[in-house]
């Protein structure tokens, strides 16, 4: 995850998430589209970073005013996009790129868990293609 140049925005809510969770953000993507803060912790961190009964994302979306996403951290492709596709099973993971050397990544998930993979009005499909696009420079997520 090296690389990434995080804004003065971003920095500043990964001192209000550390200080309310007592967790590491790895990272942290302001996503104004779907007013929402994704933050990217280690693997095994989800779980503190949420809280008792997500306690400490109550408080963060009222601190933030904005609705919070916590990410575990994935090593590889596939690895992030089961991670940002949780709780959501993935089958099989496919990428292809076109004539124009732009890659996509096909996503399998089981039929019954698509609308929980694809989320309320599209939420966790922008989510995951907003870090494989940050992460490995993948132009483009598509469940089937």
């Amino acid at each position: 995850m090296a690389g990434v140049k995080l804004t003065e925005n971003e920095l500043q809510h990964i001192s209000i998430f550390e200080a309310i969770t007592q967790v590491e953000a790895l990272d942290c993507i302001v996503d104004e589209d779907d007013n929402r803060v994704i933050f990217v912790v280690s693997k095994g961190a989800a779980g503190k970073a949420i809280g008792s009964n997500g306690s400490n994302v109550r408080t963060l979306r009222q601190v933030l005013r904005k609705e919070v996403d916590i990410v575990e951290k994935g090593e590889t492709l596939e690895e992030l996009i089961f991670s940002a596709l949780f709780p959501a099973t993935v089958k099989s993971i496919e990428v292809r790129k076109d004539n124009n050397g732009r890659s996509t990544v096909l996503v399998e998930v089981p039929f019954e868990e698509k609308g929980l993979a694809i989320g309320k009005g599209g939420r966790n499909v922008r989510r995951a293609k907003l870090l494989v696009k940050r992460y490995f420079g993948i132009d483009n997520l598509i469940l089937r």
